[in-house]
């Protein structure tokens, strides 16, 4: 089978060309960089922007499947970079896809395009899409879902959507490195009282539920036009999960606390300075950082379980063991 990552060198992407690899499929790769690492392992990349309609339509050319999981990810930032890669990235795709005829799409989504103000818990696909966000990461990511959704069947394109949440593992770009930079400069602050759960994913889990939704897509299949979370399948507690990773790093575990009414009282008055400001970088707190720090947010996978046939094979103490031992090798992958 041939197969299109798109964002194949990111976190994600890269174990699902992996996974593909293993199996004999062949990969391309669509990405904003050059990936040589990646082309020694024979597979042939493509370097350009997921709005590149032109590109995005030769990408998906002579594929029998296509897994998106290019996108903008970030808890703050113009509306307009979001839009543009999430939603106009995914419509090209979506069309690519259909010029191309392709089979098959995997989208890959978040939880958050369901989930707003206050907490979601043990809550499964019939949780409906809110009505407001409060940044444009989940909107634009719940708006691309939808056409992804809407779009099965149309042109014999299959379509499926998965959402997994709060990816880790080795090379993990985001979630260890924020932990540990902040932690290392004493800006680590606990919000809310520290007893809110939430889901988690190992990585590679998140890529074999990725593989197992291309190959149970087809005629008839109930996984056609329809969402899935994906996650470890027992929610942690987020606070105490992060003193445990911190105390295997060796670092102090939180000392500070902030109610969650503070945090997000704090988070808006930050988002309208670096709105009317100049201000460089990102704010250190907004209202959706506050409340995925501070409010309670896990799903429930028998969706997944019965359809995809998933099953989290790695452990969260096992993928935590790796996470670690990678970090303290310096190793990426």
């Amino acid at each position: 089978m041939k197969a299109l990552v798109t964002g194949g060198g990111g976190f994600l992407g890269r174990h699902i060309v992996s996974k593909l690899l293993a199996r004999g499929d062949s990969v391309r790769v669509l990405g904003r960089q050059a990936y040589s690492d990646l082309e020694a392992r024979g597979v042939e990349t493509i370097r350009a922007d997921l709005q590149n309609a032109t590109a995005v339509e030769q990408a998906c050319r002579g594929m029998d499947m296509v897994f998106h999981a290019g996108a903008r990810t970030a808890y703050w930032g113009a509306w307009r970079s979001f839009y543009g890669t999430n939603v106009l990235g995914t419509r090209n795709v979506l069309e690519g896809c259909r010029k191309g005829a392709v089979r098959k799409l995997i989208y890959t989504s978040t939880p958050s395009v369901v989930w707003a103000h206050g907490g979601l818990e043990g809550m499964d696909e019939s949780v409906p899409y809110p009505d407001r966000y409060t940044c444009p990461y989940p909107a634009t990511k719940a708006i691309a879902e939808r056409l992804v959704l809407e779009g099965n069947g149309v042109g014999g394109l299959l379509t499926v959507s998965l959402r997994p949440h709060l990816i880790f593992g080795p090379g993990d770009p985001h979630l260890f490195p924020r932990i540990i930079e902040r932690a290392c400069r004493g800006q680590l602050v606990q919000v809310g009282d520290g007893t809110n759960k939430v889901d988690v994913v190992y990585v590679e889990n998140a890529a074999d539920a990725h593989l197992l939704a291309a190959d149970k897509l087809g005629a008839g299949s109930p996984v056609n036009g329809h969402a899935y979370f994906i996650s470890q399948g027992v929610p942690v507690v987020l606070w105490a999960w992060i003193n445990g990773i911190l105390e295997r790093m060796q670092f102090p575990h939180v000392g500070r606390k902030v109610s969650y009414g503070m945090a997000r009282a704090v988070g808006a008055a930050m988002e309208i300075a670096y709105t009317v400001l100049p201000l460089p970088g990102e704010p250190r707190m907004t209202r959706f950082l506050a409340d995925q720090l501070a409010t309670s947010h896990y799903f429930d996978i028998s969706r997944a379980r019965k359809d995809l046939g998933y099953e989290p094979r790695i452990s969260t103490e096992d993928g935590l063991d790796r996470t670690i031992k990678a970090l303290q090798s310096g190793s990426l992958n």
